[in-house]
This record gives structure tokens, C-alpha cells and sequence, in this order.
């Protein structure tokens, strides 16, 4: 890997993709981790940190790349390879939204780019040919004041007489919106209204959320053993007591089945229809007020000239 780019780019970065590749990690890191069982000699072997995979996308005007915002990808690891069909729905729904937007390249994270990372850097070449690689190292380094951050670009260069792909790190530049500075100040002065810390409340409010989740769970366990046993005949059944339960299964949202998905379309479709007539009916009246003034402004030429109205 050599030390420095010698492209000539200017790297700009949002803090919104430091935000979601990092909540991406976070995500990714508690959900893979199982509940701590320790062992009887009190030591338990630690698990090697998972990495994620995603795209970063955003603007590139001349020698300027900008990066605004980042989304998730699927990973395989027998293949080191991306999951090609996920990432053009992902690219064609961000497409709709931000039209202006375009592939720069992904993000992973570790302490380090690897081998495998190129694999996956040159998969991406049909997209974007020169793709930019965002790594986040998540280990702690208490020393260090930079972003733990990197930014990477791929040059060809000859080793040993063969031509051959390396990773290079680039400089980059902190950019933010108006809007953005808003969100980042409000967050970076954020304080609970208890006077306590915010890990304290943070802490509170998930146990909250824990224990409502934990009781929902317990009675909807105590709710399926009594129709079991109802259904099994151990117990008299209750016509009242499965008309209650009825009711409360209709008004789960059925979001799965194909009824549910040809309806929403059609609802779907039809509000689009009815947001486009609005938007045709609103062109024709500005059009026809154009009209309407361009006649005016004719018709006051012409009584001077002795010329006709144009429409």
C-alpha cells in the first residue's frame, strides 16, 4: 500500500456517513454478540469484531468529490463479493430520490485494508471506474485526535515488473450543510433534564423499553400455552375468550401477504395519479396565466404598431 495519493482529488465528507457507518458497526457488533456466559475459570475468549459492508454516495464536480450519504449492503464472505442484486434495487430507489447522486465507491470497516477489500474494489469498477474506499477502524484509540477514519483510492502501480492494483490513502476534508451544523450542535450540547448523565438516561430509557418488551413477551407466551391447552381439550373452551383474541390478531397489520402488497400498490399508484393531475393542473394555469399577460402586453404593442394579438 503506498502512503499517499497522487491523483490530485479533493476528498469532502458529510457527517452523516460517519453517523450511519457507525451506527451500522454498532448495530452489526451488538447484534452478533450473544449474552455473556462466563466460564468456571472466569475467562472467556474474545470474538474477532464484525465488519460491514456499504456504499457511499454522492457528487464529484471536476477534481472535487463530495461525499454525502451512505447505505447498507449484503456481504458474503465465502465469496468476498457484495450481493449485486441488493445493491442496483438499493442504487435505483436512492436514484428516485436523489437523482443527482452517484455511486463513489463503499465503505467497510477494520483496523486495516486487506487483501479481500480489492476483490470487492474491483467488483465495483462497472459502476464508478476509479471507486473511493471509506474504512472506520472501531477500536478505541484514546491518543489519537484524528477521525479514525481513512479514505482510500486505487492506483495501478508496477511491483516486480507486474502491473498491479493498490489501495492508496487520500486527505479528506469535514463538509457540512447548514442543516447538518444544526443537528451536530444540537446533539454535541445535548443534556438530560434530571441533571444526570446522558449514558444515565440513555441507560433508564432502554431498561424501560426492555422490561415493556420482556412483559409483552411473557403475556403473549401465557396467551398461546392457554389456546394450546384449549385446543388440546386439558381446559373448557371459552367462545368469549377466542373472540377477544380474534379481534386482537385482525388488528395486526397483515404487511406480508400478497393482498396487502396489490392493495398498497394500487393505493400507492393511485396517489402518485392523483399527485401528477395536481401537478399537470398547476402547470396548465401558469401556462395559461403566462399566456394570458403575454397577450396583454401584445395587445398594448400592437395598438401602437397596428399589429394582431400573437394567440
Amino acid at each position: 500500500m503506498a502512503s499517499s495519493s497522487s491523483s490530485g482529488l479533493t476528498f469532502k465528507l458529510h457527517p452523516l456517513v460517519i453517523l450511519n457507518v457507525s451506527d451500522h458497526y454498532t448495530r452489526v457488533k451488538s447484534q452478533s454478540q450473544p449474552p455473556s456466559s462466563h466460564s468456571s475459570n472466569g475467562a472467556d475468549s474474545p470474538s474477532a469484531p464484525p465488519r460491514v459492508f456499504g456504499c457511499v454516495i454522492g457528487v464529484q464536480s471536476g477534481r472535487t468529490v463530495e461525499i454525502f450519504n451512505s447505505f447498507e449492503l449484503l456481504y458474503d464472505p465465502a465469496t468476498h463479493s457484495l450481493d449485486r442484486a441488493f445493491l442496483e434495487k438499493k442504487q435505483e430507489l436512492y436514484k428516485k430520490v436523489f437523482p443527482n447522486f452517484y455511486v463513489l465507491g463503499w465503505y467497510s470497516s477494520g483496523s486495516d485494508a486487506q487483501e479481500s477489500d480489492m476483490l470487492i474494489h474491483k467488483a465495483l469498477m462497472d459502476i464508478n471506474e476509479s471507486p473511493v474506499y471509506v474504512l472506520l477502524n472501531p477500536s478505541i484509540n484514546h491518543a489519537q485526535k484524528d477521525l479514525p477514519l481513512t479514505i482510500y483510492e486505487s492506483e495501478l502501480h508496477v511491483i516486480d515488473g507486474i502491473p498491479q492494483l493498490i489501495f492508496v490513502q487520500a486527505s479528506y476534508q469535514i463538509e457540512t450543510v447548514e442543516a447538518e451544523r444544526i443537528s451536530v450542535d444540537h446533539v454535541a450540547h445535548l443534556k438530560p433534564s434530571d441533571g444526570g448523565s446522558a449514558a444515565t438516561q440513555l441507560a433508564a430509557h432502554l431498561t424501560g423499553i426492555h422490561s415493556a418488551i420482556k412483559m409483552l413477551n411473557s403475556r403473549i407466551r401465557v396467551l398461546h400455552h392457554y389456546l394450546l391447552a384449549m385446543q388440546k381439550g386439558d381446559i373448557p373452551c371459552d367462545n368469549s375468550l377466542l373472540r377477544q383474541v380474534s379481534s386482537l390478531l385482525r388488528r395486526l397489520p397483515a404487511i406480508e401477504s400478497e393482498k396487502f402488497r396489490d392493495d398498497f400498490l394500487m393505493e400507492y399508484n393511485d396517489t402518485l395519479l392523483v399527485s401528477y393531475l395536481a401537478m399537470f393542473t398547476n402547470c396548465s394555469s401558469t401556462m395559461n396565466e403566462l399566456v394570458d399577460k403575454f397577450n396583454t402586453a401584445y395587445e398594448r404593442h400592437s395598438r401602437r404598431g397596428g399589429r394582431t394579438a400573437f394567440i
